[in-house]
Formats: C-alpha cells, structure tokens, sequence
C-alpha cells in the first residue's frame, strides 16, 4: 500500500501549491491525488481474477473521469481564480492517465470501453446532469468559479462513494487498489473545496 501514501504525499504538494502555503510538501508528480499516474499495467490486471463489480468500476469510473476532464477544460478557459485552474490543470493531467488505464483493464478483459460522450445518459453518483453542465457553461466570472468548485466537489463526492463500493465488491487486486487510493486521496481534495468555496469571492 506504500503507493497509496506517497499519493496522498503528493497530495500535500499540490495542496501547498494551490493555496501557497509554505511547509506543506511532498514528493510526487504534482498531479491531483486520487487521479494520478499508476504503476499497475492492464496486462498485470488482466491476470488476477476480476468480477462484475470490477467491470462496473471501470466502465463508470471512466465516463466520470470524462466528465471531470470536460469541467477542467472549462476551467481552464472561464476561471477567473488561479486556486481554481491550478485545480482544473490537476485534475486535467491526472484524470486522463487513468482512463487510458481503466480502458486498458476493460480490453484486457474482453469487455466494451466507454467512448468519449457516452457519460451523456449516465446517472452515476455524482454525475452532473446535462441542465448543470449547460448552467456552468452560461456562468461567468467569480459567480462560475463557485459554481465550478461546487460541482467538483460533488463530483469527488461520487467517486468516493464508487470507490468504496469497488473496495467492497470487487476482486480484481489492481482494479481495488486504485479504488482505495481514489477514496483516500479524493476525501482530501474534498475538504480542500470546501475550503476554498469558503475563500472565493461572493457571486
């Protein structure tokens, strides 16, 4: 489990660089805990014994990678705080390595990977609905960047919660330990928003 501390390590590191706090470091590469690189291999998972509710994981973990990804891409372009596209250019660079890698389990075992958009028609728990993300689209200025860190951390909210139950449910040793990095990290991150709504200014 020595992964899943020096993600959260890594965490600290981001953290302090969000908010500018001296003090706080870690070693890492910088990018969100929670949706950071991993070592584990699809050829590595594809020969551990895996069930549904890792299939499951996989399948919903990426379109709400997806989604988290398209939020930061807004960000990126709308934000009017540095906190909150140091966040969104975080979740950016981590959140794509790990669908690339959940895709690769879904291949690995024979089973369909979600395509771009598909998230569209999804419930999932904390999946923004197509009304809030064109409501985040027409938002501007300090009214969208709370708006954004709001749903961001919904969205946290609703991995955490997927990730649990994979830790649960699942077999696949490779498919539950990036379940469980995913619970730990992204409970931090959630605790940081609720943080930083608190300092962004008033809409």
């Amino acid at each position: 489990m020595t992964h899943v501390y020096r993600t959260i390590a890594a965490s600290a590191a981001l953290l302090a660089a969000v908010f500018g706090v001296a003090g706080c470091g870690g070693s890492g590469s910088g990018s969100m805990p929670g949706m950071s690189h991993t070592s584990t291999s699809p050829s590595a998972s594809a020969a551990a014994t895996f069930n549904d509710a890792d299939v499951m994981f996989a399948s919903q973990m990426i379109p709400h990678h997806q989604q988290a990804v398209e939020m930061a891409d807004s960000a990126l372009q709308k934000a009017t705080t540095a906190p909150v596209k140091n966040l969104a250019t975080a979740i950016k660079a981590a959140q794509d390595p790990e669908i690339k890698l959940m895709s690769g389990w879904l291949t690995a075992w024979g089973k369909p990977v979600p395509m771009p958009g598909e998230h569209a028609g999804h419930t999932m728990t904390g999946m923004m609905s197509p009304q809030e993300m064109d409501d985040l689209s027409k938002a501007t200025g300090s009214m969208y960047d709370r708006m954004w860190v709001t749903m961001m951390i919904k969205h946290h909210q609703g991995a955490v919660t997927m990730a649990k139950t994979e830790q649960s449910t699942g077999k696949d040793a490779s498919s539950m330990a990036l379940a469980k990095k995913i619970q730990a990290a992204q409970t931090t991150e959630i605790a940081t928003m609720q943080r930083l709504l608190g300092r962004l200014p008033a809409a």
